[in-house]
């Protein structure tokens, strides 16, 4: 029965059928499972990566633990700035999904992209009032003042 309370006709269930048809040949397939699957693999490589840069600054740097977890994340910071800027990430990001966010080089692509979005607008009313708009002041500050730190103590410790 239908909402008027009447059967439907043998030509209106094969017109509805027909409809339905065409309705379900014409609806994209769901591409969840392989999204995930995307994610999951770009993810795990970029974690990947970063366990790598922290293996290398072990054996080739000689550094700590504490060392070792600051380095990682100056060094995937870099990595995700820079393939923003030369237009990889945003490719990654299309096939990947989630799996490119979740990282910390995600976070990197959320300070660059804007930059690179405005930078015709010149340096300081382009590329650094935009670099503010999604990650916000304080954690461009933070990141930059925190480099600056990390490299004047490893001059120092050099040094000294």
């Amino acid at each position: 029965m239908n909402k008027v309370g009447r059967r439907l006709t043998n030509d209106e269930r094969r017109k509805h059928t027909q409809y339905r048809n065409m309705v379900n040949e014409r609806v994209p397939k769901s591409k969840t499972l392989l999204n995930c699957i995307y994610a999951f693999l770009v993810g795990g490589a970029i974690c990947c990566i970063g366990q790598l840069i922290g293996d290398l600054g072990t054996v080739w740097l000689n550094l700590d633990e504490k060392q070792r977890s600051a380095f990682v994340s100056v060094g995937m910071i870099f990595l995700g700035a820079l393939f923003t800027g030369i237009g990889i990430y945003d490719k990654l990001g299309a096939f990947a999904g989630a799996g490119s966010v979740v990282p910390i080089t995600g976070f990197a692509n959320s300070i660059v992209a804007p930059a690179m979005e405005h930078k015709r607008e010149g340096l300081v009313l382009g590329v650094a009032a935009n670099m503010f708009t999604i990650a916000g002041p304080v954690l461009v500050y933070g990141i930059v003042s925190s480099m600056i730190c990390g490299v004047i103590y490893w001059i120092i410790s050099i040094a000294g």
